[in-house]
């Protein structure tokens, strides 16, 4: 690809993709419109976001994707399947019939998907063994549908787990569900990084921070707001404290900046 083009990208997903983590502004920005923007400084960018938080793999099938291949994007994020990890109601097999389709609607397009590899979010909230191992089975089962989807058509993958950083409390939000600036800034870096070599060259995003400074009582604020009311909606779709234990490592974090890694990082939505 050249520079000067025309570039239309569409983002289909969850909360991670809508920015919640990201409080640059009045509304969430996220990775996909840090993306967008550094596309914008070297190519007209026209970006289609219909990601919504909470969303699950059949919710990007029944209410994104139609809007999103009226688009008829050159790039699609397809990043979405961490909230079916947590619900009762997981069935890979499903999952695996919606995302496929997704993807193949959007690949015959002739759109560059933008997937990823999920990494172990039980690490990330703190669980222990008999909590993690069900989470962590799941995430693999997840996985190997991308791993399908990357395998069948292609397009540009990110290995979240493999990113230096991804496990470091400042990635994430207070919630520990949503990344924190710093994990969007990270993902949308290496989804240049990896951008550029495919031929579409542009600067990629700074990984310095402008958004506001997250300070304890917003971090508590959006915790009462977002984490909490996620919590108990798991409780009840469970029937059981299985994920109390997540309260416990709930502590805001540092404002950093992140340290570079090669072509891999993470966030996502982590859920919601």
């Amino acid at each position: 690809m050249n520079t000067g083009l025309y570039v239309r990208f569409a983002a289909l997903g969850d909360s991670a993709t809508y920015g919640l983590g990201d409080p640059a502004s009045a509304e969430p920005r996220g990775w996909a419109r840090l993306l967008g923007e550094a596309i914008g400084t070297a190519h007209h960018v026209s970006l289609c976001n219909v990601s919504r938080p909470g969303a699950t793999a059949a919710e990007v099938r029944a209410r994104q994707l139609t809007d999103a291949l009226d688009h008829r994007p050159h790039l699609a994020s397809l990043i979405v399947g961490l909230n079916d990890t947590v619900r009762s109601s997981w069935d890979p097999a499903a999952i695996r019939i919606e995302l496929l389709h997704a993807a193949g609607l959007l690949a015959a397009q002739g759109a560059v998907l933008l997937t990823v590899r999920f990494h172990d979010h039980s690490r990330v909230f703190g669980l222990p063994g008999l909590l993690a191992g069900p989470l962590q089975r799941r995430i693999e089962d997840l996985n190997a549908i991308y791993d399908e989807i990357h395998a069948t058509y292609g397009g540009l993958q990110v290995d979240l787990a493999a990113h230096p950083g991804v496990y470091d409390r400042e990635f994430w939000s207070v919630d520990r569900l949503h990344p924190s600036e710093i994990g969007h800034r990270a993902l949308a870096h290496e989804f240049s990084a990896l951008l550029n070599r495919h031929g579409l060259v542009f600067e990629p995003p700074a990984l310095e921070l402008d958004g506001d400074p997250t300070t304890r009582v917003t971090e508590l604020r959006t915790l009462m707001a977002e984490g909490l009311p996620w919590l108990a909606r798991r409780l009840r779709d469970h029937g059981t404290v299985v994920l109390g234990r997540t309260l416990q490592n709930i502590r805001p974090g540092p404002r950093t900046t992140p340290a570079t890694g090669g072509a891999q990082l993470s966030p996502d939505e982590a859920v919601s």
